[in-house]
């Protein structure tokens, strides 16, 4: 492969440094993991932004549709046990 053009896509995540969760900030296009996580770091840590970062290949990411979001969620609304207000929290109970 010869130039940024053919090599794949990878989305990146970057965790920031008070942050819990990674949060996605965009892609870059590398050849292989390696030079991926190091554009990545060039691209979106340069000003020391993020203590983690994830790079994962674009074609490997599998996502639901948000027009098919009605489909995909339904079968949860007829689990009431799923929905925290179906649980009575005990009173020695401080925090969950």
């Amino acid at each position: 492969m010869s130039g940024g053009h053919d090599w794949p896509l990878w989305e990146v995540f970057v965790r920031s440094k008070g942050g819990l969760a990674h949060r996605h900030v965009g892609s870059v296009h590398a050849p292989d993991p390696e030079l991926a996580l190091a554009h990545a770091r060039d691209t979106y840590t340069r000003r020391m932004e993020g203590v983690s970062l994830w790079v994962v290949k674009s074609s490997e990411i599998i996502a639901s549709d948000p027009d098919q979001s009605g489909e995909m969620f339904e079968p949860a609304e007829s689990k009431i046990y799923r929905h925290p207000t179906f649980y009575e929290i005990p009173d020695e109970v401080k925090h969950i």
